[in-house]
């Protein structure tokens, strides 16, 4: 595989053999490359700068500056830069700190090796990636009492749920026999509606307050 094709991830972790097991990692997929690894958050951000990455794996819990702070600076100063949440803690507090800051995903350190790698495959293309316990935690919380989905169709309810399973437009279009510009023009009214700028924030407020199913 072509440089330019391959997917450019930049390893952020306070832990020395953390990182030296996702570089090892990234070998074994030839369609991943890493362009570089940071210890710190302040470090994270600055290599983002220097390197421009594709997709950021980035711990939440290092010195100097916490990885949601650190996420929320790479997405304000690099929109385009997809960034994961790779935690060691699944609590719904951090889960919405870190998605509400600009992680398109957010996986548990236990993940498998083929599943990371597929993750960072969706998330460069802007489809977020939820650990199964991060799903369950943020369905337990705490919901508010409002119902954001109010205003949503049936239709949109019905594509609302397949962008929680992960589908992209064109496979939404094939599952529900429609064009693709009608189901663009559906997520354009469901960010609309719902108040959202994103598919991942779309798919956080759906878990939150109960608007989709997650069997």
């Amino acid at each position: 595989m072509s440089q330019e094709n391959r997917i450019r991830v930049l390893i952020v972790d306070d832990h020395d053999m953390l990182r030296e097991g996702l570089h090892a990692f990234l070998k074994a997929f030839p369609d991943l490359q890493l362009v570089g690894e940071a210890a710190s958050g302040v470090e994270a951000v600055r290599l983002c700068r220097e390197l421009n990455p594709d997709v950021v794996l980035m711990d939440l819990v290092m010195p100097e500056m916490d990885g949601v702070t650190a996420i929320r600076l790479i997405h304000q100063a690099q929109p385009a830069v997809k960034i994961i949440a790779l935690s060691s803690f699944g609590e719904d507090e951090l889960v919405w700190s870190a998605l509400n800051a600009g992680a398109t995903s957010y996986l548990l350190k236990n993940i498998s090796a083929d599943r990371l790698a597929k993750a960072i495959r969706a998330t460069r293309a802007g489809l977020p990636t939820l650990a199964p316990e991060v799903t369950h935690a943020l369905v337990d919380g705490d919901v508010q009492s409002f119902s954001p989905a109010a205003e949503l169709t049936p239709r949109e309810l019905e594509v609302l749920q397949l962008l929680v399973e992960g589908l992209t437009n064109t496979a939404i279009a094939q599952r529900l026999n429609l064009s693709k510009f009608t189901v663009k023009n559906h997520v354009s009214s469901i960010l609309s509606k719902l108040g959202v700028a994103s598919r991942t924030e779309a798919v956080s407020l759906a878990l939150k307050h109960n608007i989709v199913h997650t069997d």
